[in-house]
Order: structure tokens, then C-alpha cells, then sequence
């Protein structure tokens, strides 16, 4: 993709190896930059390429991307509506041992709120790689969440999968209730939504909601009127986030159909394994099937 394309440009601050940007440096060294470790101004260099018709990707960790950053992206980069792809990596508490100050659970929620930008979370390595794509052929700000650890490919086997900015894809169809899903959270959906039709004969359908902004508000509204209950699943503070968004268009226009919430419950995270940090935080598949029998409860009520 970079090398096809001479107008776009990356810029990294000082975490190439993490964030691999290393591997743009080593083949077009003529179109990246390293800001040093100074995110504020790496957004506002970026920005200023960006008026000069270059597509530039800004790179950091997403608590410095969108958190140190967050001036610059909200003035510099949305405000004049500009192609700058703001990418924070390492997000969530999936990042594990580096602890509260390194686990970004509040990105979502500030990228979201800023008109303009779109805002994209893949679910594995495919859908990462096609919304990378997706994003440099679109005009204006995006962010895009990546993390650090591993994940499982879940999207190369969804027969006819295919990748489009603002479409929710259907991972698994069902009628007794919805997961909707975004990130890693997408793969413990699926696991859930499995276990639940082998041990209880539930037929949960799945929706891998990539794009939290624009909202796929027509899938969102099938599956909410043919399941009758919603469960959304997160690596982020429920509040703000995918959850908030659900809630947000369902409560404005099927004000009847419950939505319970699965992410982080407004606590900062701690330092341990991502597996560890996961559990603590209830962010699996048992807690998922847990509320998906409470949510059909209510429907049913």
C-alpha cells in the first residue's frame, strides 16, 4: 500500500519497533518520520503534511495518540477536516503488564466525540490489514485501535467476509439474542455464541461492529427487532464507548429492547498478563453468556 502510493506519509514517536512502523521506515525512509517522543507534535506535524495533499498515518500508543495527543487531534487535525490517520496501538488492557497508565480504556470515547472522525476497532489480523486500506482511501481523520497481543483469526473463515467503513459484518446468525461485538471481544462473542447453541440451544446471533463511528445503525436495528435483546462486548470503559453507542441509538428508537454491556465497569486497569487482566475484569465469554441469559429474561418479561 505505502509504496504504491508516494502521497502517504508516517510519522511515529520513537516506538517504531513496537508499533512496527519499522518496517515503512526500512523500504521509504524518504516518507517517514520520527517525531521522538512527542506525540503533540508529531499530530501537529502530521496535520501540516496533510495540507499539502498527503495521507499521513501518526503513530503512538493509544494513550499518547488520542490522550497526549488529544488537542492537537481534536484542533489541528478535525477541526479543518484534515486526512490524518491517527493509529494508537497497544490498546486496552491487553496490553497487560505495563499496567493503569499504559491501558488506554478511554480512546473510544475520546476519538468518538470529536466531529468528523471516523473511528475503527478490527477485530484480528485481516480485518486490521483491510481497514488500514480502507482508512487511507478515506478522506478526513480517522482513528484506527490496534493492540499489542495476539488475537485469534476470526474473520478469514466468514464465508464472503468483506471489509467496508461504517458496515457491521455478520460473524453468526441467531434469533434469541445479539452480541455485538468490537476488537478482541469479537472472538470471545463468537465463543460464547457457540457454547450457548451446544449447551443450551440458543441461537445468538453475532455482529462484528469494526466501525464504532458511523455506526451501522440499520444492522443494529435488525438484529435489535429480530433478537429482542442486545448485549454489546468491549476492551474499553462501558462508559463512552461501544456500549454508550448502542445505548445511544437503541434507546432513541426502540426504547423496548434491553442492552446490557460487557467492558471494563469504570475502574482503572491493573499490571498482569492479558489473559489475567481479561478475567479480572469480567472481559470473557462465561460473563458474556452470563448477561445473554439475563438479556432474554428481560426480553421476555
Amino acid at each position: 500500500m505505502g509504496g504504491n502510493n508516494t502521497d502517504i506519509v508516517v510519522a511515529d514517536a520513537d516506538l517504531t519497533t513496537c508499533t512496527m512502523t519499522c518496517y515503512f521506515a526500512e523500504k521509504y525512509l524518504e516518507r517517514f518520520f520520527n517525531a521522538g517522543i512527542g506525540e503533540a507534535n508529531m499530530v501537529g506535524v502530521g496535520a501540516g503534511l496533510a495540507t499539502t495533499g498527503k495521507t499521513v498515518f501518526v503513530n503512538s500508543f493509544a494513550m499518547f495518540s488520542t490522550g497526549r495527543a488529544y488537542d492537537q487531534v481534536r484542533n489541528s487535525v478535525c477541526y479543518p477536516h484534515l486526512n490524518v490517520k491517527i493509529v494508537g496501538t497497544h490498546a486496552g488492557l491487553s496490553v497487560g503488564e505495563d499496567g493503569a497508565t499504559h491501558q488506554c480504556i478511554e480512546d473510544i470515547s475520546l476519538m468518538r466525540t470529536i466531529p468528523g472522525m471516523t473511528v475503527i476497532v478490527p477485530c484480528d489480523v485481516y480485518e486490521a490489514a483491510a481497514a488500514t486500506r480502507a482508512i487511507s482511501d478515506h478522506e478526513g481523520p480517522c482513528y484506527l485501535r490496534l493492540g499489542r497481543s495476539p488475537v485469534p483469526d476470526v474473520t478469514r473463515d466468514i464465508k464472503d467476509y468483506s471489509f467496508k467503513i461504517g458496515k457491521a459484518v455478520i460473524m453468526n446468525d441467531g434469533t434469541d439474542c445479539t452480541i455485538i461485538a468490537t476488537g478482541l471481544m469479537v472472538a470471545k462473542a463468537l465463543e460464547a455464541a457457540h457454547h450457548l447453541a451446544e449447551t443450551q440451544g440458543l441461537n445468538i446471533r453475532v455482529l462484528d461492529v469494526h466501525t464504532i463511528k458511523p455506526l451501522d445503525k440499520e444492522a443494529i436495528f435488525t438484529a435489535a427487532r429480530e433478537t429482542g435483546a442486545i448485549i454489546t462486548a468491549e476492551e474499553h470503559n462501558i462508559i463512552g464507548g461501544l456500549g454508550s453507542a448502542i445505548s445511544e441509538v437503541i434507546s432513541e428508537n426502540m426504547p423496548s429492547i434491553p442492552v446490557l454491556k460487557v467492558g471494563v465497569n469504570d475502574v482503572f486497569g491493573h499490571s498482569g498478563s492479558t489473559e489475567e487482566c481479561l478475567e479480572h475484569y469480567g472481559l470473557t465469554a462465561g460473563y458474556i453468556e452470563e448477561l445473554v441469559a439475563k438479556a432474554v429474561m428481560l426480553k421476555n418479561k
